[in-house]
């Protein structure tokens, strides 16, 4: 993608094929987001055989670390004219790159809590019960940045919890066979899952925020720093949760396309937000996290046989009203 990214007038940002940047992070954010939440679904509902989210996570950020060091070490070769790795490691490892150890934990939590909120509740469900990180962040950068929000904002917000409050009230377990109670334990754990992650995302949203405004340093060398100290409680996660089960099947066990699939999804995430922080504006994002909505609770009707009720209609539209 760098490569094919040119210097255009200021008015219009940098292009990709002659199409703004903004728009074509919008475009890649609106397909992941969409894709995210159903290949995590379909992955770990067409097999028996489950793959260990741990892992998964632990991959994804691998892989994310991989991508924004190669983009930190092109941006370096071409200011200072050649590659130098003891420059690289200077500017990511030195100064105040502790300060990416808390969004780091907080993030590889959430990120488990995404797998396993979507093995519980279906994948349009858990679309739009996830945009209650739109309230957490926005309660936590008033706790933390002193933010102040308009009565219009505040107004969504309040739309917003009604619509997640109503796409929860009626059984959404379409592919349980198990009785009522089971089904709904089932659910209540999922919503938990969701809100959880929804808090984490929220607080570490907020706190890499407040690292960028008051730091000189690049967002791709703190993505670099965010991904990297990622890692080290990826792992943990790995061995404290699936460690013994590993030992005896394998650190790749039940893998299959869809879960490098949703692996490449979640890796993806997070650059795609960096481009859309840097270069897209509010209401473009809020446009296609609609968008993304959508077409995530029409796929799901397709995929995974789910059933749309006017509770959830009503629901849906009010968290895309809210976010837009």
């Amino acid at each position: 993608m760098s490569l094919a990214v040119a210097a255009a007038a200021p008015a219009s940002g940098p292009l990709v094929f002659g199409v703004p940047l903004k728009y074509v992070s919008l475009l890649v954010l609106t397909v992941q987001n969409s894709m995210l939440v159903l290949v995590m679904r379909y992955s770990r509902v067409a097999s028996n055989v489950q793959f260990y989210a741990s892992t998964a996570v632990l991959m994804s950020e691998l892989a994310k670390f991989a991508v924004c060091l190669a983009i930190v070490a092109r941006a370096s070769a071409s200011e200072h004219g050649r590659l130098s790795l003891r420059r690289i490691y200077a500017d990511v490892l030195g100064g105040d790159c502790w300060k990416m150890l808390i969004p780091a934990g907080l993030y590889t939590i959430q990120n488990n809590l995404q797998y396993t909120a979507v093995s519980l509740l279906d994948a349009a469900t858990f679309q739009v019960t996830y945009q209650l990180k739109i309230l957490t962040t926005a309660l936590c950068a008033v706790a933390m940045l002193g933010t102040q929000l308009s009565r219009a904002r505040w107004v969504a917000l309040v739309v917003l919890t009604a619509g997640v409050v109503l796409v929860q009230l009626p059984p959404t377990a379409a592919n349980d066979n198990g009785p009522p109670d089971a089904s709904f334990s089932l659910q209540f754990l999922g919503l938990l899952a969701v809100v959880i992650a929804c808090v984490l995302s929220g607080l570490a949203g907020v706190y890499f925020e407040k690292v960028l405004k008051g730091s000189r340093k690049s967002l791709w060398t703190r993505n670099v720093q965010l991904s990297l100290f990622s890692t080290a409680p990826a792992l943990l996660g790995v061995l404290a949760v699936d460690g013994q089960q590993i030992r005896h099947t394998g650190f790749f066990y039940g893998y299959s396309w869809w879960t490098c699939g949703a692996i490449a999804c979640q890796a993806l995430g997070g650059i795609v937000v960096a481009l859309v922080v840097k270069y897209a504006d509010n209401i473009l994002k809020g446009f296609a996290t609609s968008i993304s909505i959508i077409l995530s609770c029409l796929a799901s009707v397709w995929l995974f046989d789910f059933h749309i009720t006017p509770t959830f209609i009503s629901g849906t539209a009010l968290v895309i009203y809210a976010t837009y």
